[in-house]
């Protein structure tokens, strides 16, 4: 168990006897969980019991959280009722890391349909992966979900994910190729468009599925507050307050998707949300990919009216030191993109988005320092959380996953990632074939193009026999059967 201040231990041992609500706070400052308890003194103090740690080890949230706190908070009110009432009302305001990390906990299952795709499909999953998607649900009852899922492909003829459609040569779709297609009783050959009637249909149903078990959750947990089962009720309110999220969060479902997240929008949330002049039509994001500290590279996205303007992405080389500091491969990026702007007496883009949290942000902002020359609006966008982190004293903001302009930054660094690990990818590929084929004895540099630009790549290489090989310019039957047998060197 982690070792705690003395002003904190001060602090649990002063708490009074009486009902109230807890906030528990990490070294910065920030509310990590909000509690309630019938006694205050017990509760709290139940938490930093000595020998504890042996009832926590099964327990790894809960422990994580008491390592955390470096502070408390609390506030007394009259009856366990009101604080029940007191701790939703906090936690709804506040949505503490770890409330919300028992709130999502593995026993719910969410609805996804992908809304991107041509052909949407049903999918179960426990976790929000993208603000693409809509998502129905949290469903407490697994084995009733799928039962309603099965149902309403019967009664809508949609597609689940054990489904592979297969497209026609005429631009059709044929749904199933085996005895499904007959025992659902729809037509199996369908246009895009037919199909998507059958989605709208299908999540009308399940958003009704959702609301009719959201009234009855509320229902009981009224009827548990009333019986003064305190514990329950708070259990269902928490439940109530993940559902109403997730139920404010989906989006009307359309044909036309371009119209669920119009990028003037977002801009337009963004330069609210970050105080900015105008809204951000140049945006220009960063990111460090290294395996394991070996082949640092570092990519730079930039997006135009919030869309990809791929002539102007830029991929780097770390060139000033060799290891591991995403710190220095930051603040050395940064430096070279904009010391050549200026050079070339070009314009900064409206926003600089780094991907990290407050130490890489500080790393980007430290090279335009070294420039001497003030740096345009930039943030980080901190993955964990999707946290959002100002260079200046302002306080981290997080908007919420539906939010348009936080769909636009989730966009904008996540191709910032990938166009980083393809260069990464590329950089050890080419490294790999470069050091195989070096420790070739006798095999220049002439022959070894030779033979990448003849079979594209080392895996080829290694599957060619003999004859393959002595195909390639260069190469007569003795070099060929030397370089085979060195390829396939036990």
């Amino acid at each position: 168990m982690a070792t705690h201040s003395s002003a904190l231990k001060e602090k649990v041992r002063a708490l009074p006897d009486g009902p109230g609500v807890y906030l528990m706070k990490d070294r910065l400052g920030r509310i990590i969980y909000v509690g309630k308890a019938k006694s205050l003194k017990k509760r709290v103090s139940s938490y930093f019991q000595p020998g504890r740690d042996r009832a926590l080890r099964h327990q790894p949230k809960i422990r994580t959280l008491i390592e955390m706190s470096e502070d408390l908070e609390i506030l007394e009110v009259k009856s366990e009722p009101e604080a029940l009432l007191l701790e939703g009302k906090l936690i709804k305001q506040w949505r503490p890391k770890y409330n919300t990390d028992f709130t999502d906990d593995k026993r719910f299952l969410l609805v996804r349909i992908d809304l991107e795709a041509e052909l949407p499909r049903f999918v179960l999953t426990r976790f929000k992966k993208d603000t693409r998607s809509r998502y129905f649900g949290p469903f407490a009852h697994s084995g009733l979900l799928r039962k309603t899922l099965a149902t309403m492909r019967q009664k809508f003829g949609v597609m689940l994910n054990d489904t592979n459609p297969k497209k026609m040569p005429d631009g059709s779709w044929q749904l199933y190729d085996d005895v499904r297609a007959e025992i659902y009783g729809w037509p199996n050959t369908v246009t895009a468009a037919e199909y998507r009637e059958r989605v709208e249909a299908a999540c009308d149903f399940l958003d009704g599925k959702s609301r009719e078990w959201l009234a009855s959750l509320r229902a009981e947990m009224s009827a548990r507050a009333a019986k003064q089962e305190f514990e329950k009720a708070a259990e269902l309110r928490d439940v109530v307050l993940a559902l109403e999220r997730t139920l404010a969060k989906t989006r009307k479902f359309t044909r036309d998707l371009t119209k669920l997240q119009p990028n003037q929008a977002a801009l337009k949330e963004l330069q609210g949300s970050l105080g900015l002049a105008a809204p951000p039509v140049h945006m220009e994001c960063f990111d460090i990919s290294h395996i394991s500290g070996t082949f640092v590279v570092a990519s730079m996205v930039h997006f135009t009216d919030g869309r990809p303007d791929r002539d102007q992405y830029r991929r780097f080389a770390i060139k000033s030191f060799i290891g591991n500091d995403d710190f220095r491969a930051m603040e050395e990026v940064v430096s070279r993109r904009y010391r050549r702007l200026i050079a070339e007496q070009k314009q900064f883009p409206d926003l600089v988005v780094i991907d990290g949290g407050r130490g890489q942000v500080g790393a980007a902002l430290k090279a335009f320092v070294g420039l001497d020359c003030p740096p345009p609006a930039m943030i980080g966008l901190a993955k964990k959380a999707e946290t959002i982190i100002f260079p200046d004293a302002r306080t981290p903001l997080n908007l919420p996953l539906g939010n348009p302009g936080l769909g636009l930054l989730q966009r904008l660094r996540d191709e910032a990632h990938r166009f980083a690990n393809t260069y990464n990818a590329d950089l050890r590929s080419r490294k790999i074939r470069e050091s195989v084929l070096d420790d070739c004895p006798g095999l220049g540099p002439k022959r070894k193009v030779a033979l990448l630009a003849h079979f594209g790549s080392i895996e080829k290489l290694r599957a060619a026999s003999v004859e393959q090989i002595g195909e390639v310019e260069g190469f007569g039957k003795k070099a060929a059967a030397q370089l085979h047998g060195f390829l396939h060197a036990p």
